[in-house]
């Protein structure tokens, strides 16, 4: 039977939210101290391990099936294949920023400048777009010292926190794309293979909607049970259960994270009290 072949990053921000993604769908990997292959013992696949900027090429060339990758790369160096979930973890940003003491604040103030970068095509598109003239200093690593050392007026690279630019005395002017991790799939993914990432993607699904849901159960006096059913935005509709005490009802239902607290507030105002909050691990709808 044919394995799905995955390709995740060797190290680095990516790989353990990766390979913790795939132990949540419930995949073992049988996993030595540095291999660069490894196979899940419960489940047709297999991980490459690789060094993040070559993973494009290897999707392309057909050499894996799928990969976990950070949307930044996929824009810098695969922007013709495609991604097929977007995953939720590794959230960051590709900036411009310049030292603190810098009289830039916008991008064209960098308009006949020196940029620093690690991602050359995402730069030099975008400058493109924006009538921007700068010369562009392309270095692997270590981006944020090369206006300390005098190499250039400017850099543009990932910025998650912030705490890099800051310890380094910079500062952001231009926020060039928003990124995050990704499945991306090969254009030469065989029949059966896509099967089994059918499969997989079922339950990755699975997991991110629990992740950003809530399940909720509260009690309810009945005169007021109809509308904290409609502030409820259940799945389909809330599970109401009568409780031992005559004129109260259980309700069961899930909400979305991101709206959770409003809701929660709305409730409370409206007569629902006992309200008992707990995570989903994974929910399969």
């Amino acid at each position: 039977m044919s394995k799905l072949r995955i390709a995740i990053q060797k190290s680095g921000r990516l790989n353990q939210d990766s390979l913790q993604l795939l132990k949540d769908c419930g995949i073992s990997i049988d996993n030595g101290k540095d291999q660069l292959k490894a196979s899940a013992s419960n489940f047709p696949l297999e991980v490459f391990y690789l060094r993040n900027g070559d993973i494009p090429q290897y999707l392309r060339d057909g050499v894996v099936d799928i990969a976990i990758i950070g949307e930044n790369v996929l824009i810098e160096k695969g922007n013709d294949l495609e991604f097929v979930e977007r995953l939720g973890f590794s959230k960051c940003k590709v900036s411009i920023a310049v030292p603190k003491e810098s009289g830039a604040n916008s991008l064209k103030d960098l308009n006949g400048k020196r940029i620093a970068t690690s991602y050359p095509e995402t730069v030099k598109k975008y400058l493109a777009k924006n009538k921007i003239d700068a010369q562009l200093h392309i270095i692997n690593g270590s981006v944020e010292i090369a206006p300390n050392i005098g190499l250039a007026d400017g850099i543009c690279d990932i910025v998650s926190s912030g705490s890099t630019l800051f310890k380094n005395g910079l500062k952001e002017i231009e926020v060039l794309l928003t990124s995050e991790a990704v499945l991306a799939n090969s254009p030469l993914i065989s029949e059966e293979r896509k099967a089994i990432l059918n499969k997989l993607q079922f339950r990755i699904q699975s997991v991110l909607k629990g992740k950003r849901s809530k399940y909720v159960l509260l009690n309810a006096p009945n005169d007021k049970l109809e509308k904290i059913i409609d502030i409820l935005p259940g799945m389909r509709s809330p599970t109401v259960l009568p409780l031992a005490e005559e004129g109260w009802s259980s309700v069961h239902s899930v909400l979305d994270k991101d709206e959770f607290w409003d809701i929660i507030d709305e409730l409370k105002l409206n007569g629902a009290e006992g309200i008992l909050v707990c995570p989903i691990e994974k929910m399969v709808v």
